[in-house]
């Protein structure tokens, strides 16, 4: 699960392009959107298809995706889960 964890955070660096970010600012728990890492609505469509073309799962409503994109953990549980 660790390498997961921080394999996510070097993909969300790149793909958001958060370049005043490296991996080890970003903690498991801290939440990424609103006062946390400070993600908006775009940039979880951008995780959606990262999470469909990297990992293989999908989110299939908005209310699941919020618990979901909570932090750098629910993400790394849910591939974890869901993964095929």
């Amino acid at each position: 699960m660790r390498n997961l964890q921080e394999k996510l955070k070097g993909e969300i660096i790149e793909l958001l392009n958060l370049e005043d970010l490296q991996p080890e600012d970003i903690g498991n728990d801290e939440p990424l959107f609103g006062s946390g890492v400070g993600l908006d609505s775009i940039d979880a469509l951008e995780l959606i298809v990262l999470l469909e073309r990297e990992y293989g799962v999908k989110i299939e409503n908005p209310e699941e995706g919020r618990e979901v994109f909570n932090s750098i953990n629910t993400i790394a549980a849910f591939i974890e889960k869901n993964r095929k």
